[in-house]
């Protein structure tokens, strides 16, 4: 079995930008900067034979490059206690498209549809125990964050090990937009 998942790179500059934002709050595992990324679709655990599929599959997406702008924090689930803080996305149809047409190349690969509402964004850190107060001073402090527009010219595919820190993400196949490649 493999775990895997689609995601956007950031460029090294936005990561470093966003690593910046990674301090004071107590109870948080922040996420290091080489492993942040903005996940188009989770697809989790599957078989060798249905990842060559997937892989594969992934080709015949076909959307041209757009620019994404990186803007605003926040913290899921919204209601209760916190567990994750993120950096969000302006909203960009480009990006729809795109999961749309992820999310079907994956349907004919065998994956089952995804049934959560797309709500795009990077994972600065999960927390754990994080008093309401210290996640309320993070957003306020950081509520104005904006970064871009980051051009969007290619999507990976990756493979995710857990391990007792952190998962460990692995690119297993790069696709350019523009032109599928199937």
């Amino acid at each position: 079995m493999i775990r895997l998942f689609v995601s956007l790179e950031l460029p090294d500059v936005v990561r470093e930008r966003l690593a910046g934002l990674c301090c004071d709050v107590p109870g948080a595992r922040w996420t290091e900067p080489e492993q942040m990324h903005l996940t188009i679709r989770f697809i989790g655990e599957v078989e060798e034979h249905v990842f060559d599929e997937i892989r594969d599959g992934l080709g015949s997406v076909s959307v041209e490059p757009f620019p994404l702008t990186l803007r605003g924090v926040g913290h899921f689930p919204p209601r209760g206690q916190p567990r994750v803080l993120w950096v969000g996305v302006e909203r960009s149809d480009a990006l729809r498209i795109l999961h749309q047409r992820v999310d079907a190349a994956l349907v004919r690969s065998g994956v089952a549809p995804e049934r959560r509402k797309f709500a795009p964004h990077v994972t600065l850190a999960r927390l754990r125990r994080t008093p309401t107060r210290a996640v309320g001073s993070f957003i306020s402090q950081n509520a104005l964050f904006e970064e871009g527009p980051i051009e969007i010219d290619r999507f990976w595919l990756y493979s995710s090990r857990l391990s007792r820190k952190q998962a460990v993400h692995r690119p297993e196949a790069e696709y350019p937009l523009g032109r599928a490649l199937v």
